[in-house]
C-alpha cells in the first residue's frame, strides 16, 4: 500500500503544472533545475529575448513560452490554457546598481506582475508565491522583521513593494493562497557574475586583487540550496493569506568576514582594495533578518552555514 501511494504521488506530481517566471534569473533557474530533477511538470514564461545560458541544458524537460508579462491578452491565454496549481513569480529588474530606469524597473515589478497575479485569479490555484526582496525594508538597525514599517530607498525596493502590498489585499479580500517571501543576501552557482561572492571568487582564482566598498558593510548570506528547500516547503503548505516570510540566515557577516572565508578556502594571501569602490545607495551596516516565523510555520532549517555554503560555489566555480 505504501509503495503505490508513493507512486501516485509521484505521478500527480508529474502531472501537476507548476509555472515559474523568472527560470532565467539565478533564483529561478536553480529553482527550476530543482523541481525538473524531482520530477514536477514546469512551465516557465520568459521574454521572447530571453538569454537562457541557465537552463539551456533543461529545454528538453520544460513547457516553454515566449511573451511579455505586461501582455495582457497572451498571458491570460497562456495561463488560461496551462491552469498551474502552484505559481512561482520570480521575474524582476533593478536590483543592481546599474539598473536605473524608472519606467522599465514600474513595469516589469509592478505593472506586469499585477497582470499576471489578475490572469490567475480565473481559476482556482493552490499557491501563488510572488518573491519579493529584502530592500523592501529600508533602511534598520535592528533585523528586520515582516510586520516592520517598510521604508523602500530606490524604486526596485518601491515598486516591488508596491506589488507585496498588493498580493496581501488580494489575498485577503478574494481568499486566495496567495503568500510573499523576502529573500536576503541570496548566493550559489549560477549568480551574475557582478555580484558580491562572484566577483571574490573569480577574481582570487585568477590572483587579482578585487575592488570593493567599505569593509564594515554588512550582508545577510544564505545559501541558495535552504532558500529552496523553503520555497518548496511553502509551495506545499497552507498558509495565512496575504503571509509574508523573510528568507534568510538570520545571521549578519561584514564583507571582510565574507572576504576572510574565501580567501581562506582558496589559502589566498591577496589583499583587497578596500573603498576603492563608492557604497552603493543601500549597502548598510546593519543588514540582518528576523527569520523566526518562516523556520517555525514551515519547521524550516538552516542546513548551509556560510563556511559550507562558500566551499559549494567555489567547487562549482572550479568545476
Amino acid at each position: 500500500m505504501q509503495l503505490n501511494s508513493k507512486k501516485n504521488k509521484f505521478k500527480n506530481r508529474i502531472k501537476t503544472p507548476i509555472l515559474i517566471t523568472g527560470s532565467t534569473g539565478f533564483i529561478g533557474a536553480n529553482l527550476t533545475r530543482k523541481l525538473v530533477n524531482l520530477g514536477y511538470k514546469i512551465v516557465i514564461i520568459v521574454r521572447p529575448n530571453s538569454n537562457l545560458w541557465r537552463i539551456e541544458d533543461l529545454k528538453k524537460n520544460l513547457s516553454i513560452y515566449k511573451a511579455d508579462l505586461c501582455d495582457h491578452n497572451k498571458i491570460k491565454k497562456i495561463i488560461l490554457k496551462i491552469k498551474p496549481q502552484t505559481i512561482f513569480h520570480l521575474a524582476t529588474y533593478g536590483a543592481y546598481s546599474f539598473q536605473n530606469e524608472k519606467e522599465i524597473i514600474k513595469s516589469i515589478n509592478l505593472d506586469a506582475s499585477m497582470n499576471l497575479l489578475d490572469s490567475c485569479q480565473n481559476f482556482k490555484f493552490n499557491s501563488f508565491i510572488n518573491v519579493g526582496s529584502n530592500s523592501e525594508y529600508g533602511f534598520k538597525d535592528t533585523p528586520m522583521k515582516e510586520d516592520d514599517i517598510l521604508n523602500p530607498n530606490s524604486y526596485y525596493a518601491v515598486f516591488k513593494s508596491a506589488f507585496t502590498n498588493y498580493c496581501k489585499f488580494i489575498s485577503i479580500s478574494k481568499k486566495l493562497p496567495i503568500v510573499t517571501l523576502r529573500p536576503f543576501h541570496v548566493y550559489g552557482p549560477y549568480e551574475e557574475k557582478t555580484r558580491l561572492i562572484p566577483v571574490l571568487i573569480n577574481n582570487l582564482l585568477k590572483n587579482k586583487s578585487p575592488k570593493l566598498v567599505d569593509p564594515n558593510i554588512s550582508r545577510d548570506m544564505i545559501y541558495i540550496n535552504d532558500v529552496l528547500n523553503l520555497f518548496i516547503k511553502v509551495s506545499s503548505s497552507k498558509f495565512g493569506f496575504g503571509e509574508i516570510y523573510n528568507v534568510g540566515s538570520g545571521k549578519s557577516y561584514k564583507i571582510k568576514e565574507i572576504y576572510s572565508k574565501i580567501s581562506g578556502i582558496l589559502n589566498s594571501n591577496i589583499k583587497p582594495k578596500w573603498n576603492s569602490m563608492k557604497n552603493r545607495s543601500w549597502d548598510q551596516k546593519i543588514w540582518v533578518s528576523n527569520i523566526k516565523k518562516a523556520k517555525k510555520k514551515f519547521n524550516w532549517k538552516i542546513e548551509y552555514n556560510l563556511t559550507k555554503g562558500l566551499k559549494e560555489t567555489i567547487n562549482w566555480y572550479i568545476e
